[in-house]
């Protein structure tokens, strides 16, 4: 495990962060390249750290927003079926508990290409989607979404706060641990929200990713890894109150978190549920993050001896899911071309690129199927259940998929 490197300064209270995890040197996570590009790649130290003061896991180092959030940005929230459900189902319950008031408005932070306000647009409730990447904001507005291009902060929250008056909810789905300046985001939502309205966001929990070792789970776009102490503190530091948590199985494991104005709300029994099991976990404690470190490099050592053993074995293989977060698993473990011969995703804008860093051809899912490797090593293990569910010929054919998570082993 590397030595403890110098400290940094919390970007939530302004405390000593101390590093426990450094993954080296790592490109932009979504920054897939034309074959015959020659531009300067850019790259980042992608340490992780932990504040003394009030538990928040943090990077050590912030990658430019506009680099990772641009025209180009490639993610859309509706490219799968469990997640176009999973948004579906967050903007019904907003519109049964908390849009019942005359002439409701809800804000989206990050509102993608609209997977969730388009719901809500259905519903006819007033509603407004910030999302800076202009491409898949334009998706949005084909749904009918109300958008605007631009990043939420204190001084566009303002803005729109009076010209269109307070907002009952404000909602943010893997974005609030996208942005390493909270103060301006929580200054943004004390301006818009109403006085007994929620700020709701959901996020990667760290207590999964050290349950799993999923640290793939840590790359540019995640500068914070939320638990419900780290989030308590946040949200105390800022003038709020945690009044409700909620596991959901996305992403590898999330939480959705409710935030009120301070005794404007009753704290749930599941906050206090959360906290205890954290405690029991010793979750906030160097040591235990300092363990976790130490899985990923056991994760790591497994992963490249399974791959160098099977080519040298003559097997094909490939990986499937060109996800942001297998940046950091092919750029930390040094797998390139000569372990993994191309990477299968369904994504068009990603298809006939290569991936950041190590330059692993991204090829369409007819590839995958013409004809089949010998394994699969899977990427987008979040996925898992959806892509074997539409990959059955492959495991018929005698194809074999590849885990990382928890620990490495052939399916």
């Amino acid at each position: 495990m590397p030595r403890e490197r110098a400290t940094v300064t919390c970007r939530v209270c302004d405390g000593t962060v101390h590093e426990f995890l450094d993954l080296g040197r790592q490109p932009l996570s979504d920054a897939f390249r034309e074959p015959d590009c020659d531009t300067k790649e850019f790259f980042f130290r992608l340490a992780v750290g932990q504040c003394e003061s009030c538990t928040m896991v943090q990077l050590t180092e912030s990658v430019p927003r506009d680099k990772m959030f641009h025209e180009d940005y490639p993610y859309h929230s509706s490219g799968s079926a469990g997640m176009r459900e999973h948004f579906s189902g967050a903007a019904r319950r907003f519109l049964a508990t908390e849009l019942a008031a005359p002439d409701p408005f809800i804000v989206e932070m990050g509102c993608n290409d609209g997977v969730m306000l388009s719901t809500i647009h259905q519903a006819g409730v007033r509603h407004l989607g910030f999302e800076p990447s202009g491409r898949v904001a334009e998706l949005a507005r084909t749904k009918g979404v109300r958008v605007l291009t631009e990043f939420f902060e204190d001084s566009t929250a303002a803005r729109i706060r009076e010209a269109e008056g307070p907002a009952q909810v404000i909602f943010a789905a893997n974005t609030m641990c996208h942005i390493p300046y909270p103060n301006s985001i929580f200054r943004g939502v004390d301006a818009l929200l109403a006085p007994d309205g929620v700020f709701v966001f959901e996020d990667p929990y760290l207590g999964d990713l050290v349950e799993k070792t999923s640290f793939d789970q840590i790359y540019d776009e995640h500068f914070f890894l939320f638990s419900a102490h780290s989030v308590r503190a946040m949200a105390e530091h800022y003038g709020f109150e945690l009044v409700d948590v909620e596991r959901l199985p996305v992403h590898g494991g999330e939480i959705r978190y409710t935030l009120a104005r301070t005794s404007r709300r009753t704290p749930s029994a599941a906050v206090a549920d959360l906290l205890a099991e954290e405690d029991a976990r010793r979750l906030s404690d160097m040591e235990t993050l300092r363990g976790f470190a130490a899985g990923v490099m056991r994760v790591r050592d497994d992963l490249v001896a399974l791959l160098r053993r099977l080519r040298t074995e003559g097997s094909s293989v490939v990986a499937y899911g060109a996800t942001a977060k297998s940046a950091t698993v092919t750029n930390f473990c040094d797998i390139g071309p000569e372990l993994v011969s191309y990477v299968c995703d369904s994504t068009p804008a990603k298809q006939h690129r290569m991936t950041p860093g190590k330059h692993i051809p991204v090829r369409p899912p007819t590839a995958f199927r013409d004809p089949y490797p010998d394994y699969a090593l899977l990427f987008a293990w979040n996925h898992a259940d959806e892509i074997m569910a539409n990959e059955q010929e492959f495991r018929r054919s005698g194809g074999r998929w590849i885990s990382y998570v928890p620990n490495v082993r052939v399916l």
